[in-house]
C-alpha cells in the first residue's frame, strides 16, 4: 500500500488531519496547532511529507519527513 501525505486543512472552525486522497478526516481539532502535533507524528511514522494549509486553503508550510526530493545542501 502506497504511503499518503498528511495535510492539515481547515474545517468548519476547526481544523482536519486528512490523508493524501481520502474523503474523511483522520481527526479533527479545534486548534491548527493540535492537529499539526498529529499529522506530524503520522508522517514521521510513515516517512511522508506534511503539508500544513492556512484558512484560505493555501498551503503555507510543507514538511519532508521521508524521501525529500530537494534535500538541503550543506
Amino acid at each position: 500500500m502506497a504511503k499518503k501525505n498528511q495535510h492539515v486543512v481547515p474545517l468548519g472552525n476547526g481544523w482536519a488531519v486528512k490523508s493524501e486522497g481520502a474523503t474523511s478526516a483522520t481527526i479533527i481539532t479545534s486548534k491548527q496547532s493540535d492537529a499539526i502535533l498529529v499529522a506530524r507524528d503520522i508522517a514521521r511514522d510513515n516517512h511522508v511529507e506534511l503539508i500544513v494549509h492556512g484558512r484560505n486553503g493555501r498551503i503555507r508550510e510543507r514538511n519532508s519527513y521521508g524521501n525529500d526530493p530537494n534535500p538541503p545542501r550543506g
